[in-house]
């Protein structure tokens, strides 16, 4: 598979992704600023966020605690949302210097701010792994799907593919801001390469630049994913636990030197470094279970039927009252998004508050409706 110039594929040199996310806190220059940074770096390419916080979580989320502390995160959204211009003039000036750019839509319509950009992929966050509208959307762009695996169980990564097909790239992820690298059981970027006969690679969001990158190049990673920024000092949403450019630039080294040193003697080496039970743990046993971080997040962390108004008893549910968001854990969960389409068109059994999760008894059965 390629996605634009470079070859990506099992055992071979990996794409190197510098997860710059929001980091520029909404300035253009800073965007500029994290592009040279990283291809300084030697990063391959730079995945910026399409965020638009309507298509995220409802305004009503509260308070959400990061890594950084806790925050307002509607407000926080609402704060980086950016217009078609802003990925134009990042997308431009990060292919005149030679990388990649790689943006992640949350929904519709900044899927379609990308579209109309002529991205050569798209990147799909983990907690949208069900937002089965924003992969139908995507999929029918034709270019390669990169789709992060994190709070999800083999049966989601199926669901996932059946709609975005071969022509994906499943990233391994434990979804935890930092994550344990113990937690990481790298063993499974093989076998999801077995299993579901695609590309594999990580993302990783652990806080070390070399244990978890070169272990997941020495188990065949096709594609590193790992959070960038220009400083952790900074007051963006994933700061605090990106690699500064310096680190990031030991990854990439650490990286590349594993197809000159050979995989046997990298183990030995990483060995020296972490010991033998610490890579032992990092690589783990290669089943598909949720991480010990990730246990409690399951449903919470990912999509969501919900009302987005205050809907009455009696009312027919509609793309224009309800939505698929996150709950961020503070709102209830509601129905799993493949309920979506089965129940626009039903009223409402009762006053359904702005926000609640839609659960089946809030629905009229079919002979009462």
């Amino acid at each position: 598979m390629y996605i634009g110039s470079k070859e990506v594929k099992t055992g071979a040199v990996p794409l190197i992704i510098a997860e710059a996310g929001t980091a520029h806190g909404g300035n253009l220059d800073r965007a500029y600023e994290l592009i040279s940074r990283a291809e300084d770096a030697g990063a391959d390419c730079i995945k910026f966020q399409a965020v638009f916080a309507d298509e995220i979580i409802h305004h009503s989320t509260g308070m959400v605690r990061l890594p950084g502390g806790s925050i307002d995160l509607y407000k926080s959204f609402k704060a980086l949302e950016k217009d078609e211009e802003f990925f134009k003039s990042i997308k431009a000036y990060a292919e005149d210097r030679g990388l990649l750019f790689l943006c992640t839509p949350f929904g519709i319509k900044s899927a379609r701010i990308l579209k109309k950009l002529n991205v050569k992929a798209v990147k799909i966050a983990s907690p949208e792994l069900n937002h089965f509208p924003l992969l139908r959307e995507v999929a029918a762009y034709h270019v390669p799907v990169i789709l992060s695996t994190g709070v999800s169980k083999l049966c989601d990564i199926e669901k996932a593919l059946k709609i975005t097909g071969k022509d994906t790239v499943l990233l391994h992820c434990v979804t935890s801001y930092p994550a344990p690298e113990e937690d990481y059981n790298l063993k499974l970027i093989e076998n999801l390469n077995r299993i579901f006969g695609i590309v594999t690679g990580v993302s990783d969001h652990s806080p070390d630049p070399v244990l978890v990158p070169v272990l997941s190049a020495v188990q065949g990673a096709a594609v590193i994913e790992k959070h960038f920024t220009i400083s952790r000092s900074n007051k963006g949403l994933d700061d605090s636990i990106a690699l500064e450019p310096d680190d990031f630039k030991k990854m990439v080294e650490e990286v590349k030197a594993v197809y000159s040193r050979g995989a046997e003697e990298t183990l030995l080496y990483l060995e020296k470094l972490y010991g033998r039970t610490k890579v032992a743990e990092v690589l783990g046993d290669g089943i598909k279970r949720l991480s010990p971080a990730e246990e409690n997040n399951y449903i919470t962390t990912n999509r969501s039927i919900h009302a987005v108004k205050s809907i009455k008893a009696g009312d027919v549910l509609s793309a224009e009252n309800i939505a698929l968001l996150r709950t961020e854990k503070n709102l209830k969960p509601g129905m799993h998004p493949e309920m979506l389409d089965v129940i626009i068109g039903r009223r409402a059994a009762r006053d359904i508050a702005d926000g609640s999760g839609i659960v089946p008894d809030d629905l009229l059965s079919e002979r009462d409706g």
